[in-house]
């Protein structure tokens, strides 16, 4: 007797929600200000720091909020649909507006101190610089 078994992916879960709620999503203007939409996040970690790298296009820095609380990074902002007065007929919007976050838990070895921000060309790095203590070091053998 052979027994299936169905195992739960989170991903396949992700793209089934993505499907209806797109295929429930408003048409036209209004779906523009409820699309939801997740800028991409790139981590790296150096023996120096964290660096979160954010890809943030058509955003300025004054759209965009950053807070670090109880060790949870969170980058916050809201891309607008600009609309002109002017007639205008829009045959695709694919580009995605409206609010969004993202949070990140990071370790507790970081200088919450020394934190900096930096944002150019529509990519916002995020530098979290690791304590002393926690930064690699080579031990001499005596």
């Amino acid at each position: 007797m052979t027994t299936n078994l169905i195992r739960w992916n989170p991903n396949l879960e992700r793209l089934f929600d993505r499907a209806f709620t797109d295929f429930l999503a408003p048409v036209g203007e209004d779906a523009v200000s409820t699309r939801r939409w997740m800028p991409a996040v790139d981590i790296k970690e150096t023996p120096e720091a964290l660096t979160f790298s954010a890809e943030l296009p058509g955003l300025t820095k004054e759209d965009v909020h950053i807070t670090l609380d109880n060790n949870v990074l969170t980058i916050a902002g809201e891309r607008k649909f600009e609309k002109d007065v002017k007639e205008e007929n829009y045959h695709r919007l694919e580009r995605s507006y409206g609010s969004f976050a993202r949070s990140f838990t990071v370790p507790g070895n970081v200088r919450f101190d020394k934190v900096d921000a930096s944002f150019a060309n529509g990519v916002l790095n995020v530098v979290l610089p690791k304590a002393d203590e926690a930064k690699p070091r080579k031990i001499e053998i005596k």
